[in-house]
């Protein structure tokens, strides 16, 4: 049973992996643009918050490692991407953004973290950590739900990255799965809503995705070309959407 834990946490790793790294090509495409256009930044805020308690608490819990160590990586390309979109986005946007990260990835965290170091001890501190952990990771899972709304109101997956969907369900039901192995309901708690909120967002895509016609690439392009040399001036980076 360990063994398979193993492997199916190994798994959850690359997969989570995937899952960090899987809006590369929206950032890819603000680059391009230097613009964030109509992409959020809550779901990388909710994700990095979200990876910083679960690296404290793989470190804290025995046997945990695994946790810890993709969640860690997670925290790094979190912060990359924030700090790319708070270079692109409008001024009301980025402040906006700027004072979402110092309250929940800063405040928030430390003021967590300090009280389960100082004020509690043992299986209490691991308890608490994992609380809020799975709390948060409903929050995250669920921060795409801005996402979907714009899908639905504007019937098109333009501003919901498929991969990024795809790896969000892949991710929740293998972690899971290495959760009830392990026997760890507070990481079991968590992944569930991944799993089903993901199902959710590639069921939208099913029913709103159309392939673009070659015309109408062409003259959106164009269209497209028009505003964004409007927009060059103007520079500042990271502003959306979210691989834990």
């Amino acid at each position: 049973m360990e063994s398979l834990s193993l492997i199916i946490g190994a798994l959850g790793n690359i997969i989570s992996v995937l899952l960090f790294l899987s809006p590369v090509g929206v950032f890819r495409r603000i680059l391009k643009h230097r613009s964030t256009e109509e992409f959020e930044s809550l779901p990388y805020i909710c994700t990095l918050l979200n990876s910083s308690l679960w690296t404290y608490y793989g470190i804290i819990k025995t046997g945990e490692f695994l946790v810890a160590t993709i969640n860690g990586f997670g925290v790094v390309v979190e912060i990359v991407l924030l700090t790319l979109f708070l270079v692109f986005a409008p001024p009301r946007i980025r402040a906006k953004t700027a004072m979402l990260i110092g309250i929940l990835d800063v405040g928030f965290l430390a003021a967590a973290i300090l009280v389960c170091q100082l004020l509690l001890q043992g299986d209490m501190k691991i308890d608490i950590i994992g609380f809020l952990g799975a709390g948060l990771n409903v929050v995250m899972y669920g921060s795409p739900l801005a996402a979907m709304k714009t899908v639905v109101r504007t019937k098109s997956v333009e501003y919901m990255p498929f991969l990024l969907s795809l790896f969000v369900f892949l991710n929740g039901g293998v972690w899971t799965c290495y959760a009830v192995l392990k026997k760890d309901w507070f990481l079991g708690v968590a992944n569930v809503a991944g799993f089903f909120l993901g199902a959710a967002q590639l069921i939208l895509y099913a029913i709103y995705w159309k392939p673009k016609s070659s015309k109408n690439t062409a003259s959106k392009d164009s269209e497209h070309g028009s505003q964004h040399e409007h927009l060059l001036p103007s520079s500042s980076h990271f502003r959306e959407n979210n691989e834990a």
